[in-house]
């Protein structure tokens, strides 16, 4: 049955239905059965919403501390408590299988669906389809979507169960498609990786077993917030830069206690909101986070809202709040300005990861600034 789409979007509905065509004879060519095609795409239109979503993710444009206000809020932090004790015998049984703290996968599951309380209602089929369609990142949708349809015709689940995020992330811990394909399992023995059930044993424990296959150790935090002297050398703030925590120390780098960080392995020192903010020493628990999702904003809500379930404090230092975060549209004003002063962003997306920090950092140190890597309305302001 067709879905009645709004007048003002039927041109693009059209061009999406001429898309979705050419991309049956290719997913047909890869296997993919018609019959899967034709129940997959039943009803399936163009969704604008999507996309307004894809503009506008949180993560990449809230200021960190409004992320982190909401991410790790008193609530979830509560319900997270709630949450360990409610499942704590399976969580200990996936930590001792894993390897994976239980407060992180506790973490993963409470920053993605609220500890499963919203795991998302969109078609999963149709979301994927119209961002591989609007083409931003193409290919990669059209690979979630291919996976997607891979896990229809093996009968995992069904197209009416098969719901998720707008970006077509799905079940408790909002596995996307190709994830689910390589490293969701069977926790529970009943012959089905089962992220979508109402119990989430099957999901909790495919995210530990994706955070081990991305490296997590056990014995090792994801980061510990730390005290910069005065004299600190901001240079030197970038994630490419690693120093034990005693070579830090050295360098009057501490913890908020005013001791030197316990020697966990190399560690970067990040600064989020540039050289006014929270800075954190960050260990490879962080990289294996990021593989989720790689908005430090995220990194840091997952591995935060972990301490705090496991009875952490809050982030000691105060955030520049009087700041205003940039717009999609200003960061990427950002990026054409200083790609067009000779400080390359290796791309115009909007989101500000390590190529446009360095970008930003070598414009620091040209024209005498902090050399934070921090993207900032006052910086905007200058360049243009």
């Amino acid at each position: 049955m067709e879905i009645a789409v709004p007048k003002v979007h039927e041109v693009e509905n059209a061009r999406f239905q001429a898309w979705v065509r050419a991309f049956k004879r290719r997913a047909a060519a890869q296997g993919i059965r018609r019959d899967v095609l034709d129940r997959a795409f039943s009803g399936v239109h163009f969704d604008p919403e999507v996309i307004r979503l894809d503009r506008n993710q949180s993560e990449f444009v809230k200021p960190i501390w409004e992320y982190l206000d909401s991410a790790v809020s008193d609530s979830r932090i509560s319900s997270g408590r709630k949450a360990l004790q409610e499942h704590r015998a399976v969580l200990e049984r996936i930590e001792r299988h894993y390897g994976v703290d239980k407060e992180v996968v506790l973490a993963v599951w409470g920053m993605e669906t609220n500890y499963g309380g919203f795991r998302g209602r969109n078609n999963v089929v149709r979301s994927l389809s119209t961002l591989a369609f609007e083409g931003r990142r193409a290919s990669f949708f059209e690979a979630q979507l291919i996976a997607a349809l891979r896990i229809l015709q093996s009968g995992d689940t069904t197209p009416e169960r098969m719901t998720g995020s707008w970006a077509g992330a799905m079940g408790h811990t909002q596995f996307m498609p190709t994830s689910y394909l390589e490293h969701a399992v069977d926790f529970t023995g009943d012959g089905r990786r089962d992220i979508w059930s109402d119990d989430p044993s099957d999901a909790l424990a495919s995210t530990a077993a994706y955070l081990k296959r991305f490296g997590w150790n056990k014995h090792q935090p994801w980061g510990v917030e730390v005290r910069l002297p005065q004299d600190f050398d901001f240079r030197l703030a970038q994630r490419s830069i690693t120093r034990s925590p005693a070579d830090w120390a050295r360098l009057g780098v501490v913890g908020m206690d005013g001791k030197p960080v316990p020697n966990h392995g190399a560690a970067a020192i990040l600064l989020p909101a540039g050289g006014r903010g929270a800075a954190f020493m960050i260990f490879n628990n962080f990289k294996a986070i990021e593989r989720y999702n790689p908005a430090d904003a995220y990194v840091i809500g997952v591995g935060h809202l972990a301490d705090r379930i496991a009875g952490g404090g809050p982030i000691r230092a105060d955030w520049p709040r009087g700041d205003r975060g940039l717009t999609f549209s200003e960061r990427k004003e950002m990026q054409k300005h200083l790609t067009a002063k000779g400080f390359p962003t290796s791309g115009v997306d909007g989101r500000i990861g390590p190529k446009t920090m360095a970008a930003v950092r070598a414009y620091q140190l040209a024209n005498g600034l902090l050399p934070d890597g921090h993207a900032s309305l006052t910086l905007l302001t200058r360049l243009r």
